[in-house]
């Protein structure tokens, strides 16, 4: 079969203990999920993974498929060879012929690791070796070993790997190597950032929507939805649980004090979170809270709604100012969307003036005297579930 070898640089897997091991077949499972329908082979050694895909793969399905997979830290197109020094140097000029290696340059060097320490040239030896190489081959280039144009990289193991271009991962752990947590999914921009951050920590997750039609439009709900789809490769799929909360919201507007509806909602919000987290088989909830961003998010009122949960209430996003979470929101791709012009409902049922350091005891008090049972487990029971 003929076939395009990619180097993965797996970073932080590689300094875990004795279950690296979880880690690194968690960030197979992954790869081989995305690279699906074409054939793919894997081999693994310390700090390198190797894939051998089929030459009928399109390079931008593999580039989608790597670029979008937490646990690597880089990747590469390699060419391999044996651990003979005419091989080597054979393998090198021809690299150092193709585009991505020649075009737009007028210096280069050569960067060499020799993980087997039992082949007879140092690292030094290999690099200088191949450097003359290619000076000869191209007469036109120089050596510059502090800025180069380019850096032609070798790496000495079971065989001879060796790449020009390197293209940055994401980083942080395979997605479900830590387990699987609810996302409470609104239109905005910080819950899919929260989200993106807590799948680069190994969170595998499902998300809940609450929907209060017709005073949250069908076009909020369809923004919050491909705001799901732009986060489901990060995820290795998203499953989406839409709940219907009007009835719900309805019922605390007209009988809560109107300054505690906010946090009332709020903890609605987590109370039926929890519920549905907990028969889906999640250990925790991710919320998209920075501290002090509006009323429900002082201390004061995040401790009433820690309140509300049993299980960890994960916000990522806690210390971060708005301009940083923007930032993230831009690179993942979905900001575009999150700001389109579609409210949410809890925008449509704050107050004008909300409890902004609320206490604990006396909230609960008043939330509990409504009686929610009832409604929330009648929206459980009505929830619309998108596989993503």
């Amino acid at each position: 079969m003929d076939t395009k070898l990619y180097l993965i640089k797996q970073g932080e897997i590689a300094l875990k203990g004795q279950n690296r091991n979880l880690f690194e077949k968690q960030l197979k499972d992954n790869i081989k999920s995305k690279l699906r329908p074409y054939h793919n082979v894997f081999s693994r050694q310390k700090g390198r993974m190797f894939i051998e895909i089929d030459q009928s793969a399109p390079l931008s399905h593999i580039k989608h498929a790597l670029s979008t997979t937490f646990g690597i830290v880089g990747y590469s197109q390699a060419l391999r060879c044996s651990k003979n020094m005419d091989d080597i140097t054979q393998v090198a000029l021809t690299l150092s012929h193709q585009s991505e290696f020649i075009d737009g340059i007028s210096t280069f060097k050569v960067e060499t690791v020799r993980a087997d320490k039992g082949f007879p040239l140092t690292s030094y030896e290999i690099s200088a070796h191949l450097g003359a190489a290619i000076l000869q081959e191209h007469p036109q280039l120089k050596v510059n070993v502090r800025t180069p144009d380019r850096i032609l990289y070798v790496e000495v193991r079971d065989k001879v790997y060796l790449y020009s271009s390197q293209t940055k991962g994401l980083g942080g752990l395979p997605v479900s190597s830590a387990g699987k947590a609810m996302l409470m999914l609104s239109g905005g921009i910080d819950s899919p950032v929260a989200s993106y951050m807590m799948a680069k920590r190994g969170l595998k997750q499902e998300a809940i929507y609450f929907h209060a039609y017709p005073y949250t439009s069908d076009e909020a709900k369809e923004k919050v939805l491909s705001l799901a789809k732009i986060l489901s490769p990060y995820l290795q799929g998203l499953t989406v649980h839409v709940v219907p909360f009007t009835e719900c919201q309805l019922y605390m507007k007209a009988h809560a004090p109107e300054e505690q509806q906010t946090l009332i909602m709020r903890a609605a919000m987590v109370q039926l979170s929890e519920k549905l987290a907990m028969q889906r088989g999640c250990k925790a909830l991710i919320t998209g809270e920075a501290l002090s961003q509006v009323a429900s998010q002082t201390i004061e009122s995040l401790n009433f709604t820690n309140s509300m949960a049993s299980l960890t209430v994960l916000r990522p996003l806690v210390g971060m100012d708005k301009v940083e979470i923007i930032d993230i929101a831009r690179q993942i791709g979905t900001y575009e969307t999150s700001i389109l012009p579609y409210e949410d409902c809890c925008t449509i049922f704050s107050p004008k003036h909300p409890l902004v350091k609320p206490d604990v005891e006396f909230m609960r008090e008043s939330y509990f005297s409504l009686n929610l049972e009832a409604l929330i487990d009648k929206a459980l029971q009505e929830v619309e579930t998108v596989f993503l």
